[in-house]
Protein backbone atom coordinates (compact mmCIF):
# COMPACT_ATOMS: atom_id res chain seq x y z
CA UNK A 1 0.00 0.00 0.00
CA UNK A 2 1.38 3.30 -1.52
CA UNK A 3 1.89 5.89 1.52
CA UNK A 4 0.09 9.32 0.37
CA UNK A 5 1.69 12.46 -0.24
CA UNK A 6 0.57 13.95 3.39
CA UNK A 7 2.11 10.58 5.03
CA UNK A 8 5.18 11.05 2.93
CA UNK A 9 5.62 14.67 4.16
CA UNK A 10 4.97 13.56 7.74
CA UNK A 11 7.36 10.92 7.31
CA UNK A 12 10.01 13.31 5.95
CA UNK A 13 9.28 16.09 8.68
CA UNK A 14 10.30 13.44 11.34
CA UNK A 15 13.18 12.41 9.63
CA UNK A 16 14.68 16.30 9.69
CA UNK A 17 13.57 16.20 13.02
CA UNK A 18 15.63 13.25 13.96
CA UNK A 19 18.23 14.14 11.53
CA UNK A 20 18.72 17.71 13.62
CA UNK A 21 18.32 16.32 16.72
CA UNK A 22 21.37 13.80 16.59
CA UNK A 23 23.45 17.14 15.22
CA UNK A 24 22.16 18.78 18.03
CA UNK A 25 23.52 16.27 20.36
CA UNK A 26 26.82 15.24 18.03
CA UNK A 27 27.79 19.32 18.63
CA UNK A 28 27.41 18.65 22.49
CA UNK A 29 30.81 15.81 21.44
CA UNK A 30 34.05 17.33 21.65
CA UNK A 31 34.99 15.75 18.17
CA UNK A 32 32.06 16.51 16.24
CA UNK A 33 31.75 20.16 17.88
CA UNK A 34 32.19 22.22 14.89
CA UNK A 35 32.34 19.96 12.14
CA UNK A 36 30.47 21.48 8.71
CA UNK A 37 26.09 20.88 9.18
CA UNK A 38 26.41 18.81 6.33
CA UNK A 39 29.51 16.24 7.44
CA UNK A 40 27.28 15.89 10.89
CA UNK A 41 24.08 14.97 8.71
CA UNK A 42 25.55 12.52 6.85
CA UNK A 43 26.74 11.17 9.97
CA UNK A 44 23.78 11.20 11.80
CA UNK A 45 21.16 9.86 8.83
CA UNK A 46 23.94 6.93 8.17
CA UNK A 47 23.90 6.08 12.10
CA UNK A 48 21.38 4.47 14.16
CA UNK A 49 20.57 6.06 17.65
CA UNK A 50 19.81 3.75 20.80
CA UNK A 51 18.59 3.47 24.73
CA UNK A 52 19.41 1.67 26.76
CA UNK A 53 18.09 0.41 30.18
CA UNK A 54 20.02 0.62 33.27
CA UNK A 55 21.48 -2.91 33.70
CA UNK A 56 21.21 -3.93 29.92
CA UNK A 57 24.03 -5.07 27.54
CA UNK A 58 24.97 -2.73 25.16
CA UNK A 59 27.74 -4.85 23.52
CA UNK A 60 28.35 -8.97 24.91
CA UNK A 61 32.28 -9.88 25.07
CA UNK A 62 32.94 -11.44 22.31
CA UNK A 63 31.05 -10.10 19.57
CA UNK A 64 32.08 -8.45 16.80
CA UNK A 65 33.44 -5.15 16.96
CA UNK A 66 31.26 -3.28 13.87
CA UNK A 67 30.25 -0.43 15.63
CA UNK A 68 31.50 2.99 16.25
CA UNK A 69 29.36 4.65 19.30
CA UNK A 70 28.75 8.03 20.47
CA UNK A 71 27.67 8.37 23.99
CA UNK A 72 25.32 11.41 24.02
CA UNK A 73 23.66 10.81 27.39
CA UNK A 74 24.58 8.53 30.34
CA UNK A 75 26.95 5.91 31.78
CA UNK A 76 28.26 2.37 30.74
CA UNK A 77 31.12 -0.04 32.41
CA UNK A 78 33.66 -1.62 30.36
CA UNK A 79 33.10 -5.29 32.55
CA UNK A 80 34.87 -8.27 32.14
CA UNK A 81 32.01 -10.45 33.71
CA UNK A 82 28.81 -10.37 32.18
CA UNK A 83 27.02 -11.50 35.07
CA UNK A 84 29.05 -9.65 37.79
CA UNK A 85 27.93 -5.96 38.16
CA UNK A 86 30.54 -5.14 40.16
CA UNK A 87 33.42 -6.35 37.49
CA UNK A 88 33.81 -3.27 36.05
CA UNK A 89 37.45 -2.62 33.90
CA UNK A 90 36.56 1.34 32.94
CA UNK A 91 33.79 3.79 33.06
CA UNK A 92 32.47 5.13 29.63
CA UNK A 93 30.54 8.37 30.58
CA UNK A 94 28.66 10.93 27.85
CA UNK A 95 30.68 14.52 28.20
CA UNK A 96 34.47 12.71 29.18
CA UNK A 97 36.30 13.14 26.41
CA UNK A 98 38.51 9.96 26.45
CA UNK A 99 35.00 7.87 26.33
CA UNK A 100 32.12 9.43 24.71
CA UNK A 101 33.56 7.73 20.84
CA UNK A 102 33.96 4.14 21.90
CA UNK A 103 33.66 1.13 20.11
CA UNK A 104 35.59 0.46 17.29
CA UNK A 105 37.46 3.35 15.52
CA UNK A 106 39.35 4.01 12.25
CA UNK A 107 42.90 2.35 12.00
CA UNK A 108 42.05 0.00 14.63
CA UNK A 109 42.75 -3.88 14.65
CA UNK A 110 40.32 -4.84 17.27
CA UNK A 111 37.87 -7.25 15.52
CA UNK A 112 36.01 -8.58 18.61
CA UNK A 113 34.84 -6.73 21.97
CA UNK A 114 37.41 -8.37 24.70
CA UNK A 115 34.91 -7.01 27.39
CA UNK A 116 31.12 -6.63 27.87
CA UNK A 117 29.97 -2.79 28.49
CA UNK A 118 27.20 -2.54 29.79
CA UNK A 119 24.50 0.46 30.68
CA UNK A 120 24.33 1.45 34.55
CA UNK A 121 22.15 4.38 34.08
CA UNK A 122 19.97 5.34 31.33
CA UNK A 123 21.88 5.49 28.56
CA UNK A 124 21.88 7.24 24.61
CA UNK A 125 24.20 5.95 21.53
CA UNK A 126 24.82 6.29 18.80
CA UNK A 127 26.24 3.52 16.88
CA UNK A 128 27.84 4.16 13.28
CA UNK A 129 28.88 0.89 11.29
CA UNK A 130 32.32 0.57 10.24
CA UNK A 131 31.19 -0.92 7.33
CA UNK A 132 31.43 3.11 6.15
CA UNK A 133 34.50 4.06 7.52
CA UNK A 134 36.04 4.48 4.13
CA UNK A 135 33.50 6.92 3.14
CA UNK A 136 33.95 8.67 6.46
CA UNK A 137 37.20 8.92 5.96
CA UNK A 138 36.85 10.76 2.71
CA UNK A 139 33.95 12.78 3.44
CA UNK A 140 35.11 13.79 7.33
CA UNK A 141 39.07 14.14 7.11
CA UNK A 142 38.95 16.38 9.80
CA UNK A 143 37.00 13.80 12.14
CA UNK A 144 39.02 10.55 11.11
CA UNK A 145 42.06 12.88 12.31
CA UNK A 146 40.45 13.47 15.86
CA UNK A 147 39.57 10.27 16.12
CA UNK A 148 42.74 9.18 15.81
CA UNK A 149 43.91 11.19 18.16
CA UNK A 150 41.48 9.82 20.71
CA UNK A 151 42.49 5.99 20.14
CA UNK A 152 45.97 7.41 20.93
CA UNK A 153 44.20 8.74 24.04
CA UNK A 154 42.40 5.80 24.83
CA UNK A 155 45.91 3.49 24.12
CA UNK A 156 47.79 5.62 26.89
CA UNK A 157 45.47 5.25 29.23
CA UNK A 158 44.62 1.54 28.67
CA UNK A 159 48.51 0.76 28.93
CA UNK A 160 48.45 2.68 32.25
CA UNK A 161 45.48 0.48 33.67
CA UNK A 162 47.08 -2.15 32.30
CA UNK A 163 50.19 -1.66 33.90
CA UNK A 164 48.49 -0.90 37.16
CA UNK A 165 46.42 -3.73 37.03
CA UNK A 166 49.32 -6.25 36.65
CA UNK A 167 50.65 -4.40 39.93
CA UNK A 168 48.57 -5.13 41.76
CA UNK A 169 48.11 -8.99 40.57
CA UNK A 170 52.59 -8.91 41.13
CA UNK A 171 51.40 -7.32 45.07
CA UNK A 172 48.65 -10.45 44.80
CA UNK A 173 51.61 -12.18 43.97
CA UNK A 174 53.80 -11.50 46.34
CA UNK A 175 51.36 -10.87 49.27
CA UNK A 176 50.64 -14.36 50.16
CA UNK A 177 53.95 -15.69 50.89
CA UNK A 178 55.19 -12.30 52.03
CA UNK A 179 52.32 -12.49 55.09
CA UNK A 180 53.89 -15.79 55.38
CA UNK A 181 57.51 -14.74 55.87
CA UNK A 182 56.66 -11.96 58.23
CA UNK A 183 54.65 -14.08 60.25
CA UNK A 184 57.45 -16.88 61.26
CA UNK A 185 59.67 -14.93 62.45
CA UNK A 186 56.78 -12.96 64.27
CA UNK A 187 55.42 -15.81 65.76
CA UNK A 188 58.60 -17.16 66.81
CA UNK A 189 59.61 -13.62 68.22
CA UNK A 190 56.65 -13.47 70.35
CA UNK A 191 57.16 -16.97 71.70
CA UNK A 192 60.36 -16.23 72.68
CA UNK A 193 59.07 -13.39 74.37
CA UNK A 194 56.48 -14.94 76.48
CA UNK A 195 59.24 -17.81 77.26
CA UNK A 196 61.55 -15.25 78.14
CA UNK A 197 59.26 -13.67 81.01
CA UNK A 198 59.17 -17.57 82.31
CA UNK A 199 63.24 -17.78 81.90
CA UNK A 200 63.93 -14.45 83.95
CA UNK A 201 61.70 -15.77 86.59
CA UNK A 202 63.49 -19.02 86.65
CA UNK A 203 66.54 -16.59 87.01
CA UNK A 204 65.07 -14.81 89.44
CA UNK A 205 64.40 -17.79 91.92
CA UNK A 206 67.92 -19.78 91.27
CA UNK A 207 69.33 -16.21 92.21
CA UNK A 208 68.05 -16.14 95.68
CA UNK A 209 68.53 -20.03 96.38
CA UNK A 210 72.36 -19.05 95.78
CA UNK A 211 72.18 -16.76 98.23
CA UNK A 212 71.20 -19.23 100.73
CA UNK A 213 74.96 -20.66 100.29
CA UNK A 214 78.41 -19.42 101.80
CA UNK A 215 80.65 -19.13 99.39
CA UNK A 216 83.97 -17.82 99.34
CA UNK A 217 85.40 -15.28 96.95
CA UNK A 218 87.44 -17.76 95.28
CA UNK A 219 84.32 -20.01 94.90
CA UNK A 220 82.12 -17.09 93.59
CA UNK A 221 84.59 -16.07 90.91
CA UNK A 222 84.73 -19.79 89.98
CA UNK A 223 81.34 -19.86 89.37
CA UNK A 224 80.89 -16.45 87.73
CA UNK A 225 83.83 -17.76 85.04
CA UNK A 226 81.91 -20.98 84.91
CA UNK A 227 78.99 -19.25 83.63
CA UNK A 228 80.66 -16.56 81.58
CA UNK A 229 82.28 -19.36 79.41
CA UNK A 230 79.18 -21.41 78.99
CA UNK A 231 77.34 -17.91 77.37
CA UNK A 232 79.98 -17.37 75.54
CA UNK A 233 80.45 -21.66 74.39
CA UNK A 234 76.55 -21.52 73.47
CA UNK A 235 76.99 -18.26 71.40
CA UNK A 236 79.58 -20.05 69.20
CA UNK A 237 78.85 -23.87 69.38
CA UNK A 238 77.75 -25.48 66.21
CA UNK A 239 74.27 -27.10 66.47
CA UNK A 240 74.40 -31.00 67.08
CA UNK A 241 72.26 -33.30 65.05
CA UNK A 242 69.11 -34.63 66.53
CA UNK A 243 70.66 -38.24 67.81
CA UNK A 244 73.42 -37.00 69.85
CA UNK A 245 71.34 -34.29 71.04
CA UNK A 246 69.58 -36.41 72.42
CA UNK A 247 72.09 -39.36 73.66
CA UNK A 248 74.03 -36.42 75.62
CA UNK A 249 71.30 -34.84 77.09
CA UNK A 250 69.99 -38.49 78.75
CA UNK A 251 74.11 -38.69 79.26
CA UNK A 252 73.89 -35.69 81.47
CA UNK A 253 70.56 -35.77 83.24
CA UNK A 254 71.35 -39.11 84.10
CA UNK A 255 74.93 -38.26 85.96
CA UNK A 256 72.71 -35.52 87.08
CA UNK A 257 69.81 -37.74 89.02
CA UNK A 258 72.69 -40.12 90.46
CA UNK A 259 73.67 -36.29 92.11
CA UNK A 260 70.05 -36.00 93.25
CA UNK A 261 69.94 -32.64 91.29
CA UNK A 262 66.38 -31.50 91.57
CA UNK A 263 64.67 -31.38 87.54
CA UNK A 264 68.12 -32.19 86.68
CA UNK A 265 66.55 -33.70 83.17
CA UNK A 266 64.84 -29.84 82.40
CA UNK A 267 68.60 -28.50 82.73
CA UNK A 268 70.37 -30.52 80.38
CA UNK A 269 69.47 -29.08 77.03
CA UNK A 270 70.66 -25.98 78.19
CA UNK A 271 73.71 -27.44 79.53
CA UNK A 272 73.96 -29.57 76.26
CA UNK A 273 74.12 -26.74 73.93
CA UNK A 274 76.55 -24.83 75.30
CA UNK A 275 79.05 -27.48 74.95
CA UNK A 276 79.12 -28.75 78.52
CA UNK A 277 80.06 -32.28 79.28
CA UNK A 278 80.23 -34.46 82.63
CA UNK A 279 83.63 -33.81 83.15
CA UNK A 280 83.02 -29.95 83.26
CA UNK A 281 79.93 -30.59 85.59
CA UNK A 282 82.41 -33.08 88.22
CA UNK A 283 84.65 -30.31 87.99
CA UNK A 284 81.79 -27.75 89.29
CA UNK A 285 80.49 -30.65 92.06
CA UNK A 286 84.53 -30.43 93.35
CA UNK A 287 84.53 -26.82 93.60
CA UNK A 288 81.07 -26.07 95.00
CA UNK A 289 80.14 -29.62 96.74
CA UNK A 290 77.48 -31.32 96.54
CA UNK A 291 74.60 -29.47 98.41
CA UNK A 292 74.85 -26.41 96.35
CA UNK A 293 75.46 -28.05 92.84
CA UNK A 294 71.70 -28.32 92.08
CA UNK A 295 71.28 -24.68 92.93
CA UNK A 296 74.65 -23.41 90.74
CA UNK A 297 73.21 -25.27 87.46
CA UNK A 298 70.08 -24.36 87.80
CA UNK A 299 71.00 -20.68 87.47
CA UNK A 300 73.63 -21.41 84.85
CA UNK A 301 70.75 -23.45 82.96
CA UNK A 302 68.71 -20.24 83.32
CA UNK A 303 71.01 -17.51 82.18
CA UNK A 304 71.78 -19.72 78.80
CA UNK A 305 68.01 -20.42 78.70
CA UNK A 306 67.64 -16.82 78.65
CA UNK A 307 70.48 -15.48 75.82
CA UNK A 308 68.92 -18.21 74.03
CA UNK A 309 65.58 -17.11 73.98
CA UNK A 310 66.90 -13.00 73.57
CA UNK A 311 68.73 -14.10 70.35
CA UNK A 312 65.58 -16.13 69.35
CA UNK A 313 64.13 -12.79 69.89
CA UNK A 314 66.79 -11.07 67.64
CA UNK A 315 66.71 -13.30 64.82
CA UNK A 316 63.03 -12.87 64.51
CA UNK A 317 63.25 -9.43 64.43
CA UNK A 318 66.07 -9.10 62.03
CA UNK A 319 64.40 -11.04 59.93
CA UNK A 320 61.15 -9.49 60.04
CA UNK A 321 63.72 -5.90 59.53
CA UNK A 322 65.11 -7.22 56.73
CA UNK A 323 61.87 -8.33 54.80
CA UNK A 324 60.45 -4.33 55.43
CA UNK A 325 64.26 -3.04 54.15
CA UNK A 326 63.41 -5.56 51.34
CA UNK A 327 60.02 -4.79 50.44
CA UNK A 328 60.96 -0.59 50.67
CA UNK A 329 63.58 -1.19 48.11
CA UNK A 330 61.86 -3.63 46.10
CA UNK A 331 59.35 -0.58 45.89
CA UNK A 332 61.74 2.08 45.82
CA UNK A 333 59.75 3.83 48.28
CA UNK A 334 60.92 7.10 49.36
CA UNK A 335 63.21 7.49 46.25
CA UNK A 336 63.27 8.96 42.93
CA UNK A 337 61.33 6.99 40.44
CA UNK A 338 64.35 6.98 37.78
CA UNK A 339 67.60 6.44 39.31
CA UNK A 340 71.01 4.58 39.21
CA UNK A 341 69.62 0.96 39.69
CA UNK A 342 71.95 -2.09 41.10
CA UNK A 343 70.16 -5.03 39.51
CA UNK A 344 71.66 -7.74 41.88
CA UNK A 345 69.96 -5.78 44.76
CA UNK A 346 66.52 -6.02 42.63
CA UNK A 347 66.74 -9.63 41.65
CA UNK A 348 67.56 -10.43 45.39
CA UNK A 349 65.35 -8.73 47.04
CA UNK A 350 62.60 -10.14 44.40
CA UNK A 351 63.89 -13.29 45.22
CA UNK A 352 63.82 -12.74 49.48
CA UNK A 353 59.78 -11.74 48.81
CA UNK A 354 59.00 -14.79 46.98
CA UNK A 355 60.85 -17.37 49.30
CA UNK A 356 57.61 -18.78 50.46
CA UNK A 357 56.77 -19.58 46.96
CA UNK A 358 60.08 -20.80 45.94
CA UNK A 359 60.15 -22.83 48.91
CA UNK A 360 56.76 -24.40 48.90
CA UNK A 361 57.35 -25.93 45.74
CA UNK A 362 60.51 -27.37 46.48
CA UNK A 363 62.57 -25.17 43.80
CA UNK A 364 66.38 -24.64 44.15
CA UNK A 365 67.32 -21.07 42.62
CA UNK A 366 71.31 -21.23 41.22
CA UNK A 367 72.71 -17.31 40.54
CA UNK A 368 75.43 -16.72 38.59
CA UNK A 369 75.86 -12.83 38.90
CA UNK A 370 78.40 -11.15 36.74
CA UNK A 371 81.11 -9.58 38.86
CA UNK A 372 81.71 -6.36 37.11
CA UNK A 373 77.98 -5.50 36.27
CA UNK A 374 77.33 -1.68 36.40
CA UNK A 375 74.83 0.26 37.76
CA UNK A 376 72.06 1.43 35.43
CA UNK A 377 69.90 4.69 35.11
CA UNK A 378 66.26 2.86 35.27
CA UNK A 379 62.70 2.87 36.86
CA UNK A 380 63.88 0.82 39.81
CA UNK A 381 60.43 -0.41 40.99
CA UNK A 382 59.16 -1.65 36.65
CA UNK A 383 62.09 -3.74 36.58
CA UNK A 384 61.48 -5.33 40.34
CA UNK A 385 58.54 -6.29 38.32
CA UNK A 386 59.57 -7.80 35.64
CA UNK A 387 62.15 -10.16 37.70
CA UNK A 388 58.72 -11.02 39.83
CA UNK A 389 56.36 -11.83 36.76
CA UNK A 390 59.35 -13.66 35.37
CA UNK A 391 60.39 -15.33 38.19
CA UNK A 392 56.46 -16.22 39.12
CA UNK A 393 56.07 -17.74 35.89
CA UNK A 394 59.29 -19.88 36.19
CA UNK A 395 57.58 -21.02 39.70
CA UNK A 396 54.17 -21.96 38.08
CA UNK A 397 56.01 -23.58 35.23
CA UNK A 398 57.72 -26.29 37.97
CA UNK A 399 54.82 -27.13 40.25
CA UNK A 400 56.30 -30.35 41.28
CA UNK A 401 60.01 -28.51 42.16
CA UNK A 402 63.17 -28.01 40.34
CA UNK A 403 65.53 -25.49 39.32
CA UNK A 404 65.14 -21.96 38.59
CA UNK A 405 68.70 -20.32 37.45
CA UNK A 406 68.95 -16.34 37.67
CA UNK A 407 72.29 -15.39 35.53
CA UNK A 408 73.69 -11.88 34.55
CA UNK A 409 76.25 -10.79 32.41
CA UNK A 410 77.53 -7.90 30.82
CA UNK A 411 77.88 -7.22 27.39
CA UNK A 412 79.03 -4.55 25.10
CA UNK A 413 76.49 -2.08 25.30
CA UNK A 414 73.84 -3.74 27.32
CA UNK A 415 73.27 -5.70 30.98
CA UNK A 416 71.52 -8.86 30.23
CA UNK A 417 69.66 -10.65 32.53
CA UNK A 418 68.51 -14.51 32.26
CA UNK A 419 65.55 -16.05 34.28
CA UNK A 420 65.91 -19.86 33.33
CA UNK A 421 63.53 -23.16 34.41
CA UNK A 422 63.80 -26.35 33.44
CA UNK A 423 59.94 -26.91 33.58
CA UNK A 424 57.94 -28.51 30.16
CA UNK A 425 58.35 -25.54 27.92
CA UNK A 426 56.25 -23.67 26.41
CA UNK A 427 54.16 -25.71 23.36
CA UNK A 428 54.50 -24.77 20.50
CA UNK A 429 50.93 -23.50 19.42
CA UNK A 430 51.03 -20.59 22.06
CA UNK A 431 54.96 -19.20 21.65
CA UNK A 432 53.73 -16.70 19.03
CA UNK A 433 51.08 -15.16 21.65
CA UNK A 434 52.62 -15.37 25.31
CA UNK A 435 53.40 -11.42 25.00
CA UNK A 436 49.99 -10.38 24.28
CA UNK A 437 47.99 -8.32 26.54
CA UNK A 438 45.43 -11.22 28.39
CA UNK A 439 46.65 -13.95 26.64
CA UNK A 440 47.12 -16.73 29.01
CA UNK A 441 47.11 -20.72 29.42
CA UNK A 442 46.09 -20.85 33.02
CA UNK A 443 42.82 -21.84 34.29
CA UNK A 444 39.99 -18.78 34.47
CA UNK A 445 40.63 -16.48 37.18
CA UNK A 446 44.31 -17.61 37.87
CA UNK A 447 45.79 -15.04 35.28
CA UNK A 448 44.84 -11.82 33.49
CA UNK A 449 47.68 -12.53 30.57
CA UNK A 450 49.57 -9.07 31.64
CA UNK A 451 52.74 -10.54 33.28
CA UNK A 452 54.50 -10.54 30.18
CA UNK A 453 52.91 -7.73 27.86
CA UNK A 454 53.56 -5.49 31.04
CA UNK A 455 57.19 -6.61 31.29
CA UNK A 456 57.68 -6.57 27.47
CA UNK A 457 56.52 -2.39 27.41
CA UNK A 458 58.68 -2.03 30.66
CA UNK A 459 61.59 -3.23 28.96
CA UNK A 460 60.94 -1.29 25.94
CA UNK A 461 60.56 1.94 27.62
CA UNK A 462 64.18 1.32 28.92
CA UNK A 463 64.85 0.64 25.92
CA UNK A 464 65.74 -2.66 25.94
CA UNK A 465 64.41 -6.30 24.06
CA UNK A 466 62.90 -9.74 26.10
CA UNK A 467 63.08 -12.76 24.01
CA UNK A 468 62.63 -16.23 24.87
CA UNK A 469 64.04 -20.15 23.92
CA UNK A 470 62.01 -22.80 25.20
CA UNK A 471 62.27 -26.50 24.87
CA UNK A 472 60.82 -29.20 27.42
CA UNK A 473 62.88 -28.95 30.27
CA UNK A 474 64.61 -25.55 29.19
CA UNK A 475 62.81 -22.21 29.32
CA UNK A 476 64.66 -19.25 29.23
CA UNK A 477 63.61 -15.53 29.19
CA UNK A 478 66.47 -12.70 28.29
CA UNK A 479 66.14 -9.88 29.20
CA UNK A 480 68.51 -7.12 27.65
CA UNK A 481 68.92 -3.17 28.78
CA UNK A 482 71.46 -0.64 27.69
CA UNK A 483 74.20 1.02 29.58
CA UNK A 484 72.95 4.19 28.53
CA UNK A 485 69.93 5.48 28.68
CA UNK A 486 68.38 7.78 26.19
CA UNK A 487 65.42 10.06 26.57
Amino acid sequence: MQESEEQQETRAAQSEEEARTRIEALRRVGVFSDLPVDQLRWFAENATERRFAAGEIIFEKGARAEWMTVYLEGEAHVVGDDNRLDDFVFIIRAGDPLTEVSGMLPYSRMTEYTYAVRAVIPTRAILFPTSLFPQMLERMPVLAHRLVGVMSDRIREATKMDVQQDKLMALGKLSAGLAHELNNPASAARRAADELLDALSQLRAADLRLCRHDFSADQLAFITEFEQQAIARQETASPLGALEQSDREDALASWLESQDVFEGWGMASHLVEAGIGIESLALVLSRVGKEALGDVLSRVAAQLRTGRLVEDIKAGTTRISELVGAIKEYSYMDQASRQEVDLHKGIENTLLILKHKLKKKNITVVKEYAEDLPRITAFGSELNQVWTNLIVNAIEAMPEGGRLKVRTKLEPVDVMVEVRDNGPGIPLEVQARIFEPFFTTKPVGEGTGLGLDTSMRIVRRHHGNIRFETKPGDTCFQVRLPLRQHG
